[in-house]
């Protein structure tokens, strides 16, 4: 399978590797304490202090790595979440239709109707902003997603022969569900996973940068940039790095997911 690996899905999968190796290993590859002090303001690159110092002189490169550990973490549980609520939801509503399909759809309409950063930012303005917090209304909010494409793929599924011939087998709705529909709907499914997961980096990247996601002391990509976005003024560049490993990262696992899709495709057909 690696033999044929095309250039781009290559890259993709060396940065995201690279980022959860950095995300798992940080206590132990990150030079200083997460809030340590150990310089003056915004000093620049040198040999203690790769990337220099942020806003409060504590070193950049040690906020990075932590703050993606943050990042990856909260939006990887984020998308899990919102992936195996949406999924099980959008998949049970299209075997058993009716009233039930209806009424499932019919509230993520409504949910989906209203722009989903202010919904969070309602939510997150009354309720005390903790990890599990964030990860619950994340994960939560964003369902309709997964919903809506799960649904209509297994619309489609459901109606095909080989489901029809394990109906008339008497098996049972979680069989045909997890056997039968599933298995044949994991392409789509599998390259919005990744689309998911960077919408969820962006989420909670913004959430910090508007002062609503994760709170000092823990460190996140967005609330670096946040912290450090004054220095752009005077031509100091600590607010960049966040910003380009966001975005190197929401490119990487693009392209990786554009290779599974492409792996994957022969699921598509089915069973016949």
């Amino acid at each position: 399978m690696m033999k044929n690996l095309p250039i781009s899905a290559a890259i993709g999968l060396f940065f995201t590797g690279a980022y959860f190796f950095v995300a798992f290993t940080a206590p132990l590859i990150a030079p200083y304490g997460m809030a340590e002090v150990v310089g003056d303001v915004w000093e620049p690159s040198s040999a203690q202090h790769l990337l220099g110092t942020d806003n409060i002189g504590r070193d950049l490169l040690t906020r990075m790595i932590y703050g993606g550990r943050t990042t990856i973490f909260i939006a990887a549980a984020a998308t899990l979440l919102s992936f195996l609520t949406g999924t099980s939801l959008g998949l049970l509503a299209a075997v058993l239709g009716g009233w039930a399909d209806q009424a499932l759809s019919r509230t993520v309409d409504l949910i989906m109707s209203i722009p989903t950063l202010i919904l969070a930012l309602v939510i997150l303005a009354i309720v005390p902003v903790t990890v599990p917090i964030l990860i619950l209304v994340m994960g939560f909010l964003d369902a309709t997603r997964p919903y809506r494409l799960s649904r209509s793929v297994a619309v489609d599924i459901n109606v095909m022969d080989y489901v029809e011939a394990a109906k008339l087998r008497g098996e049972g709705r979680m069989w045909v569900i997890f056997r039968e529909i599933l298995p044949n709907a994991l392409s789509p499914l599998v390259a919005e996973f990744g689309l998911r997961f960077i919408f969820m980096v962006l989420f909670i990247s913004t959430l910090s940068f508007l002062g609503l996601g994760v709170q000092p002391p823990l460190a996140d990509w967005g609330g670096i940039v946040k912290e450090n976005k004054d220095g752009i003024v005077y031509g100091i560049g600590a607010a960049l790095y966040p910003a380009v490993a966001i975005a190197t990262l929401a490119i990487s696992v693009n392209l990786v997911a554009d290779w599974v899709l492409n792996r994957t495709t022969s699921l598509k057909g089915g069973r016949g």
